[in-house]
């Protein structure tokens, strides 16, 4: 081999180490022979782990995934999986959704002599899609509020003012005071949904400022501290001090951490705990336009709860979807606003040991970006 081959097969070994998707190359016998760094990154696996060793050996739970690589192989065949095949690899917190494609290895004499495999990793855009979905959900509910608010709140109004009347007129003995406290009591409720509609249809606008977000909710668990005492429930915070501020309004994310740890609360099991974690995600960035990737802030809230059906985890953020007695079904749909507003996302999640988690991924940008 000349030197001018052997730097191009180094220039070649090079570009398939820095490729963001997983590049696995195997013989016709499914041998893994080629293992680039993405891939172990995906799947968990180091390179010495998967050189040399049967594909379908080391992935043995990816029924699917070995599935594409056989029939490759035996029909030398290109085949993909663009419905995402989902990898839950060990020492990542969450699952993957991966994109697959199989694709057969041909000599220059067209002999097939294996297989690559290509994984492109389809969480982000699944997440993106999900919170587009949402987005156009609440930009529905938000046109109807606020076509409906304003008409709706007059004839309230008077009402309630009509049964205050009322019930200054009857004594204080008479039967139908129940009644006239009833209609007070009800439409003081309608107010305030209509008041969380008009939230929802039209926030202020946010007052960016630099937000430390560890002081925050470190606040938000001094107010709700005492509540958890009474049926032994127990906040640990595991903050990383090393975040930095984030540009954010401060009064958005208070209400939206307190109605997080609120609903954790409410629906954790007596004498169990409330793990209340920040870190910066070393798995995703954030790409805005003009600069580059931003690291995003992690905030995980895990209860010990009956946690969610996967009903319940697809309609969470459904406006007047509610789990609870008496509740709107509009305080995590605005939870949500909160947070795209801040151009993060939010996601609900199984926890492996029952319960739920609820993750906040803020993007850490600068505070001085406007200087």
């Amino acid at each position: 081999m000349t030197p001018t081959k052997r730097l191009a097969l180094e220039d070649y070994v090079s570009i398939i180490d820095n490729i963001d998707d997983a590049v696995i190359a195997i013989n016709q016998s499914g041998t893994i022979i080629l293992f680039n760094p993405a891939a172990q990154n995906f799947t968990g696996l180091s390179e010495r782990q998967a050189l040399g060793k049967i594909f379908c050996d080391c992935f043995q739970r990816q029924e699917s995934l070995c599935d594409l690589v056989r029939t490759s192989l035996r029909e030398g065949r290109s085949l993909s999986d663009h419905e995402a095949v989902t990898f839950d690899a060990p020492g990542h917190r969450r699952k993957r959704q991966l994109s697959v494609s199989v694709s057969p290895i041909h000599s220059t004499a067209g002999q097939q002599q294996g297989a690559i495999v290509i994984m492109h990793d389809l969480t982000q855009v699944r997440s993106l899609e999900e919170a587009v979905r949402h987005a156009d959900r609440l930009t529905m509910v938000g046109t109807m509020a606020a076509g409906l608010a304003h008409e709706i709140k007059n004839p309230l109004g008077g009402i309630k003012g009509a049964a205050q009347l009322l019930q200054m007129e009857l004594g204080e003995k008479s039967d139908l005071q129940e009644y006239t406290s009833l209609i007070i009591r009800e439409s003081e409720r309608i107010n305030r949904i209509i008041v969380e509609l008009l939230d929802l249809a039209a926030p202020r606008r946010n007052r960016l400022e630099p937000v430390n977000i560890n002081q925050l909710l470190d606040e938000m668990i001094r107010l709700h501290r005492h509540s958890g005492t009474a049926r032994h429930i127990v906040f640990k915070l595991l903050l990383d001090p090393s975040i930095p501020p984030i540009y954010g309004d401060s009064d958005l994310l208070s209400r939206l951490f307190l109605n997080l740890l609120k609903n954790a609360w409410e629906a954790s099991f007596e004498h169990t705990e409330i793990i209340i974690e920040t870190r910066i995600d070393g798995e995703y960035y954030l790409n805005v336009e003009g600069s580059r990737p931003t690291p995003l802030v992690l905030v995980r809230i895990s209860d010990r709860g009956p946690g969610l059906s996967r009903t319940e985890m697809e309609q969470v953020f459904t406006p007047f979807y509610t789990t609870k007695d008496g509740g709107s079904g509009l305080g995590l749909p605005i939870c949500q606003k909160i947070v795209a507003d801040h151009g993060g996302l939010l996601h609900f999640n199984e926890h492996p040991d029952g319960g739920t988690i609820v993750t906040v991924s803020l993007p850490l940008l600068r505070t001085d970006r406007n200087e």
